[in-house]
């Protein structure tokens, strides 16, 4: 992370209830910033062993999110040798789980009205775990690719009906939870960029460094089940699959937006193109991060471990940019200077890769992993209601999967005709220097005014 980003956090910590200037906004702590009262002291409660509880199975689902990606980037080379996938169809092997991840987001209103948060997510992790697990035998490109699908397809189900469960759980600490969560996906995919070609090397199979994820998959779903199974027989709450149907009390007329279409809301698509846009960058560096290295010979362990590297980042900036900006209602400044991180790295990518790879890598990793969970707090923002949040982050995620999809395909074919990534690493920042302009709409007044 960038070193600006540590006296930036330090700021916000340190001056939670004053007002003052980042990046030319103004600031409001939750004292100047008209907080919503009924929740005012629910915020400083301590954290109850159920709430940690709670946090921990967040945790153990995240890390399941990603290794279907990122195990696939450094065994790239071997894959392509293996199955004849040339450049632009090794490149659908990432992008075509986000594509379903996309797609399926659109499916999670339906889903929880069939079988609820609870079911749902359940059903998503089992998808995860039979594609990973059917890996093992995939012996062509046709057949990892529909194992890519399916378990693009269960992410979409988790990512999509948890924020849901999280933002009714802990409603006022939605930024701890969405950091925590943020961070156990970035922290899974970094397991996943560095394990499995470990795994594939000791087992002499890059089948068994992909099919091994199955295994946490089922650990998460046993959790999962497990947690429910107790809440609902020990605790007197209201499960997560059978929601109220009442509306929150602290919820104003015009925040209920349960009929109202997303897709009609020029809100909830800028968001979802802001995510797409800016979740390319992840996309398109999971991708191809290690086979640039590669091309500029580095090993594959060792291409590995850089990516690896780069969510370990992510991973911390995904947890703690949500913390530095929970004590202010304008988010603004702080997607700011995530963006501005990743924009950095990436111009280290371009100018100078071989110099200081380490240092590139790992701001770029913080801008995006930071970027990531504030996005989808910024989303959440939105709404006082946990239904109609979940929608709008469900949406958000929808559009910006499948635009984040297409990211790594276009770096892929722009490889293929010149021969280096160097041109794609230029597309990608101009993107980012664009979503920096973007965020500047995502004022708080905003947030009554989008439904």
């Amino acid at each position: 992370m960038p070193s600006s980003a540590v006296p930036a956090f330090a700021l916000a910590l340190a001056h939670g209830r004053h007002r003052f200037s980042i990046f030319g906004f103004i600031v409001n702590s939750p004292s100047s910033a008209s907080p919503t009262p009924r929740h005012a002291n629910d915020a400083s409660r301590t954290l109850t062993w159920r709430d940690a509880l709670w946090l921990g199975a967040i945790v153990v689902i995240g890390v399941n999110l990603r290794p279907l990606l990122t195990s696939i980037s450094p065994l790239m080379t071997t894959i392509r040798a293996a199955t004849g996938l040339s450049f632009y169809g090794a490149s659908l092997l990432t992008s075509l789980p986000v594509v379903a991840m996309g797609i399926g987001a659109f499916g999670a209103s339906a889903l929880t009205r069939v079988l609820g948060e609870t079911r749902g997510v359940a059903l998503g992790l089992l998808a995860i775990a039979l594609a990973c697990g059917s890996r093992w035998a995939a012996g062509s490109g046709a057949a990892l690719l529909l194992t890519a699908a399916l378990a693009g397809v269960g992410v979409a189900a988790v990512q999509a009906l948890l924020p849901a469960v999280m933002k009714q759980r802990f409603h006022s600490r939605v930024p701890l939870a969405m950091g925590v969560f943020s961070a156990s996906i970035m922290g899974g995919g970094g397991l996943g960029a560095r394990l499995s070609p470990w795994v594939s090397h000791a087992l002499g199979s890059w089948h068994a460094g992909l099919a091994v994820w199955a295994l946490p998959a089922v650990v998460a779903l046993v959790c999962w089940l497990g947690l429910n199974r107790w809440r609902s027989g020990g605790s007197a709450s209201q499960p997560p699959n059978q929601p109220s149907t009442q509306h929150p009390a602290h919820v104003p007329p015009h925040a209920c937006t349960a009929h109202a279409p997303l897709w009609r809301k020029r809100r909830a698509w800028t968001l979802g193109l802001f995510f797409g846009i800016v979740n390319g960058g992840y996309t398109s560096l999971v991708a191809w991060l290690p086979a640039f290295y590669q091309q500029r010979g580095v090993s594959v362990t060792d291409s590995g471990a850089l990516l690896a590297g780069m969510t370990v980042f992510q991973a911390a900036a995904a947890l703690l940019l949500p913390l530095a900006a929970a004590s202010f209602r304008d988010r603004r400044p702080w997607l700011v200077l995530g963006l501005s991180a990743q924009l950095t790295g990436l111009l280290g990518l371009i100018v100078c890769p071989d110099t200081a790879a380490w240092l590139w890598v790992g701001v770029a990793g913080a801008g995006l992993g930071g970027t990531f969970s504030l996005t989808l707090v910024t989303a959440m923002d939105h709404s006082p209601d946990h239904r109609v949040a979940g929608k709008l982050v469900a949406f958000t995620q929808g559009v910006g999967f499948v635009v984040a999809a297409i990211a790594p395909m276009l770096a892929g074919m722009v490889r293929g005709w010149t021969g280096s990534f160097g041109a794609a690493w230029v597309m990608l920042a101009a993107s980012v220097a664009a979503m920096i302009g973007l965020s500047l709409l995502f004022s708080p007044r905003s947030y009554d005014r989008w439904n």
